[in-house]
């Protein structure tokens, strides 16, 4: 049940594939609380995934773009304003892909042109949606975008790969553009440093499964759920999160503040 934190505003949801994906519960979510939403993937992704299901159920448009693609992200804000009826509140950057990890390349051994496609595509992505809404005046004032990182943008995680560069930079451009956007138009930019999830695209990490559940041991709330993911970004779109800016915030149960849990202390001590 909603009580209309969104009434009146309107969105663009990029990401979402199916209804494993955090961008999947952040529409329904968004939509409950009374928001008008416009969707956004890659067309392969439009094609692949089964996002027709969530704009038949949210009544939104439906718009391809490649977020790598300026003239694409250009053409996606000029038909959402034009099919919503008017200029955005709220964005959501949910969008991250690396080559090396698709092909199991060692982050010792690194693919540079893939390198540069997971930047690309996962990070410089958000400074052109950013940059295109700042150009043509897309968002409303006091409006909100949000991004979906990860903790890795600080600590070393192994399995994943190029993907720490990628969301590191991703975390960059939200403090520096989110300056820039602020003094402007009061337009507020912000990073989630989101739980292990499992979603399609994260259940695909090597290793995904046994990282899950040390996170879960680790933090003193549990991992956090893309449901419960999905209120945090409906509030940071909201007019609740008003002078919230350029922060990355941690939405991980815990983990990013915890150093040892006695659970994980047991399984190496063998005690019970």
């Amino acid at each position: 049940m909603g009580n209309n934190l969104l009434a009146g505003k309107r969105g663009i949801i990029s990401g979402a594939l199916d209804s494993n994906s955090i961008a999947w519960k952040v529409a329904e979510k968004a939509h409950e609380q009374g928001a008008s939403i416009a969707l956004t993937n890659a067309p392969i992704a439009l094609r692949m995934g089964e996002i027709k299901k969530l704009a038949d159920k949210t009544g939104a448009p439906l718009i391809p773009a490649d977020a790598t693609s300026t003239e694409d992200l250009q053409k996606l804000y000029a038909e959402a304003t034009e099919k919503l009826g008017g200029k955005v509140d709220f964005v959501l950057h949910s969008i991250g892909m690396s080559p090396n990890v698709r092909k199991n390349i060692p982050y010792t051994d690194l693919n540079y042109d893939f390198f540069n496609k997971s930047l690309d595509i996962s990070a410089i992505s958000l400074h052109k949606m950013l940059s295109v809404a700042y150009k043509g005046d897309f968002i409303n004032e006091w409006g909100s975008v949000v991004a979906l990182s990860y903790i890795a943008a600080q600590r070393t995680y192994p399995f994943y790969n190029d993907m720490a560069e990628a969301k590191a930079m991703l975390e960059s451009v939200a403090r520096s553009f989110g300056y820039h956007y602020g003094k402007s138009k009061k337009v507020r930019v912000n990073t989630i440093s989101q739980s292990p999830t499992k979603t399609t695209a994260g259940s695909g990490i090597k290793g995904f499964e046994d990282f899950f559940n040390f996170a879960e041991s680790l933090s003193p709330l549990g991992n956090a759920p893309a449901e419960a993911c999905a209120d945090y970004c409906v509030f940071l779109f909201s007019d609740l999160s008003r002078y919230i800016t350029m922060q990355n915030l941690y939405h991980d149960g815990g983990y990013s503040n915890t150093g040892v849990s006695m659970e994980a202390m047991e399984k190496f001590s063998g005690s019970k």
